[in-house]
């Protein structure tokens, strides 16, 4: 736009002498391409983007490309600058902008703005790939509108929310490389993806009842007894009347059944062969939640975000109306609250809280595929709950808890994963295999390590498939062929088999610098630190098990500096799940014969002469199995039916309350928990009370090993330190102390972390 008074001609000017003024005084327009990296694909960054060059008088042009987006621009120097400061505030909830890059733009701008196809998808695609995200506000308004087209339609969704990765079979994020390029949209749909203005601008998963996935209700052998609304309606009844339904959502089927009803959940356990874990809850609303579990602000934020996970809450002291069945001995409550409009819908029926379970047997990989879940869940589930649009890959729901306002992620699923995070120097395709147990995989793309969704433990063959499809399908979305890898130094493990199957260079890193390699990593740490790693079990350097670990740590390399007091195990893998086992190695490396609990005479003898005779005996230092031999002696669990059962008891033995530390010393570089173990043993304190005070001595042990190393920068990881009470208290006392006290934000600090550290030691190292 000119000046009005030259349109009108400044004084003293005749026609032609403003027409020159106007030619030597206009701004002169400029072009600049700008290249996007990070969450910019899927989440309404082209619709933001368009609108706004529409806004400011732009012209040009935004498209997806294998790194993320370019925007080529042309307009005054004004209205660029406004775009450049603008855009960030303006990004949809789930987009970010990590990186920007600005070239000379092209000469051909058209003479308006406009979205254009994708670029082709040549090379390495660094393009961050968007989780699944949450039915958002608009879209849940229409389902529950009885004038809107999309009136209790279960797959609505719009450029804010709805399925993302676990559609997408290829990148750039375009409808025609995800499983919806089945559904053709409808002249409404299309309609929609076309207008500017509307919320479904180019929403890749855009569909409505007339063009989109629907629902059925069948049997275990197909046959379909109802379809589309009256399908919901006939899943409402079934579980109303006790009925356990498998149920097809966005990454997977869930196993469903009144969380009310003791007998069906009972009938669950049963039928999944899943005797003790906790099941999760799906309730109605946050509202339900907060009528049966305490919640804090966080704990609230993070249930009602777009990646809206299961998340541990305190159950509420005298609340009614669950099942004991649910969570037995245990005082938390795994909770979510829907998260896709099926969800909404399925519960708005209900009114009360169902156990939302993974569809699979025990150990198995969650069922995707209809007819799979039919054959293998047959047996489990009384009807199933089924729709037609493909699911691309298994994707568990999340689990986090809260400690001291932030987060501790204990499995990145639907919602949280695929992830990334900055990894200086490390060239592309390097793969990282992961670990046995909570197994994630992970490469190296773009100067980022992007890691997997959770896939398990890989004591089962199909989980050991996954894997492989896993890693293949990373390094595939992203054009990768893996050129190395990295493996835990462990060769049993499935996942260090599976490295040496790439035909590519492998190395071997120790399990427990893993884990500290992810915490530095995670925190932009280069070292040295006091890695402090604390879990159940991994190969140490010296072959005996190692996992009560205080390492002087770089990425590339580490000193064991001091560790738990080593104690025998015997039995091999059966004494990582009996506690009672634990005890016994305790109290013998002690030089006791008190008798441990939870044996007969005849089996204490055997153990006891394999212990002498060293027969399938192994050393461990494990800080996880200390926690299994309290537990034992505390009288709390004596053998488990699920991995960490007694430590998750022996933590809600002890509840909040302070307690001051029992004794403990220096043996070498040993902490010695034998002064611990002899106050416990003597029972001068009652069993919450011994569980408070082990807690707390484990916290001062750590602290004491800080102040001998020196080191100011302390990292906690492995699996001990989802137990909030300890994370709680070792931080509180190392910070107390004058230390900076590192830990696991983003990545568990369980074995689902250990993929993200082999890359950072790997890259390190080379």
């Amino acid at each position: 736009m000119f000046p009005v008074f030259l349109l009108g001609l400044a004084p003293g000017l005749d026609r032609g002498s403003g027409v020159a003024y106007i030619r030597e005084n206009m701004p002169e327009e400029k072009s600049i391409l700008l290249r996007m990296r990070g969450r910019v694909q899927g989440v309404g960054f082209r619709p933001t983007v368009f609108r706004l060059a529409h806004e400011l008088g732009l012209r040009g042009w935004v498209r997806n490309d294998a790194a993320g987006a370019e925007v080529a621009l042309a307009g005054r120097e004004a209205a660029l600058a406004e775009f450049r400061a603008a855009l960030p505030g303006r990004l949809p909830a789930a987009a970010a902008i990590e990186d920007v890059e600005e070239r000379s733009a092209p000469a051909d701008l058209p003479a308006g703005f406009e979205i254009r196809a994708s670029a082709e998808a040549g090379g390495v695609r660094v393009a961050g790939i968007l989780p699944d995200l949450a039915t958002c506000p608009d879209c849940l308004r229409e389902i529950f509108d009885p004038q809107d087209r999309r009136y209790r339609y279960p797959f609505a969704n719009c450029t804010h929310c709805g399925p993302r990765y676990s559609i997408l079979e290829a990148l750039p994020y375009d409808r025609a490389n995800t499983t919806m390029r089945a559904f053709r949209m409808c002249p409404a749909c299309e309609a929609e993806y076309r207008d500017p203005r509307n919320r479904r601008f180019h929403a890749q998963p855009n569909a409505c009842p007339v063009c989109g996935p629907q629902l059925a209700w069948t049997r275990a052998d197909g046959t379909v007894l109802a379809a589309r609304d009256d399908a919901l309606r006939a899943a409402a009844e079934a579980l109303r009347g006790g009925r356990i339904a498998a149920v097809k959502g966005i990454g997977g089927f869930h196993l469903m059944a009144d969380a009310r009803d003791g007998a069906a959940v009972r009938r669950l356990r049963e039928r999944k062969k899943r005797d003790e874990k906790p099941f999760a809850l799906l309730f109605p609303s946050l509202e339900a939640i907060a009528a049966a579990c305490e919640t804090s602000p966080a704990e609230r934020a993070w249930l009602e975000s777009p990646a809206a996970p299961i998340v541990l809450l305190k159950r509420r002291p005298g609340a009614d109306g669950l099942a004991r069945e649910v969570a037995p001995e245990l005082p938390w409550i795994g909770a979510m609250v829907p998260y896709a409009p099926l969800h909404h819908l399925l519960m708005r029926e209900l009114g009360f809280p169902v156990v939302a379970t993974s569809g699979n047997l025990t150990d198995e990989p969650i069922c995707t595929d209809n007819d799979e879940a039919r054959a293998r869940l047959g047996e489990i589930a009384d009807f199933f709950l089924l729709h037609d649009r493909p699911i691309a890959r298994p994707m568990d729901d999340s689990v986090l808890a809260v400690c001291d306002g932030e987060p501790v992620p204990m499995r990145r699923g639907r919602g949280l994963a695929p992830y990334s995070l900055p990894l200086a120097g490390a060239p592309d395709g390097l793969a990282a295999a992961g670990a046995q147990m909570k197994s994630a995989v992970a490469v190296t793309a773009g100067g980022n390590a992007v890691m997997s969704p959770h896939i398990g433990d890989l004591d089962h063959e199909g989980a050991v498939r996954l894997w492989r499809r896993a890693l293949a399908d990373l390094a595939g979305l992203h054009g990768l062929e893996p050129v190395a890898a990295a493996a835990d130094l462990h060769p049993g493990y499935a996942s260090t088999r599976g490295a040496a199957e790439l035909g590519v260079p492998v190395e071997a890193v120790q399990h427990h610098h893993a884990h500290i390699a992810a915490c530095m990593a995670e925190n932009g740490l280069d070292g040295p630190v006091l890695g402090i790693a604390w879990d159940g079990t991994g190969l140490g350097t010296d072959g005996t098990i190692w996992g009560g670990e205080f390492l002087v740590c770089t990425r590339k390399e580490f000193r064991r500096a001091a560790w738990l007091r080593p104690f025998p195990l015997a039995g091999g893998d059966a004494a990582a799940r009996e506690p009672r086992r634990a005890a016994l190695g305790v109290l013998r490396e002690m030089g006791s014969n008190h008798p441990p609990p939870g044996f007969s005479a005849a089996e204490l003898a055997v153990l006891d002469g394999m212990l002498r005779e060293g027969l399938n005996v192994a050393q461990t230092s494990s800080a996880g199995r200390l926690f299994d031999a309290v537990a034992s002696l505390l009288g709390v669990c004596q053998r488990m039916s699920h991995e960490g059962q007694a430590a998750m008891r022996l933590e809600a033995l002890a509840g909040e309350a302070p307690a001051e530390p029992y004794p403990f010393a220096w043996r070498g570089d040993a902490l010695d928990w034998e002064p611990m173990v002899a106050e416990i043993l003597r029972g001068g304190d009652a069993p919450a009370a011994a569980a408070a005070r082990f807690h707390e001595t484990l916290a001062a042990m750590l602290a004491a090993a800080a102040r001998r190393e020196g080191l100011p920068d302390v990292c906690l990881s492995g699996g001990c330190f989802q137990n909030r009470r300890l994370l709680a208290a070792a931080r509180r006392r190392l910070e107390k102390e004058g230390f900076r006290v590192w830990r696991h934000r983003d990545v568990p600090p369980n074995d689902a972390g250990i993929c993200l550290g082999q890359l950072a030691v790997a890259v390190a190292r080379t």
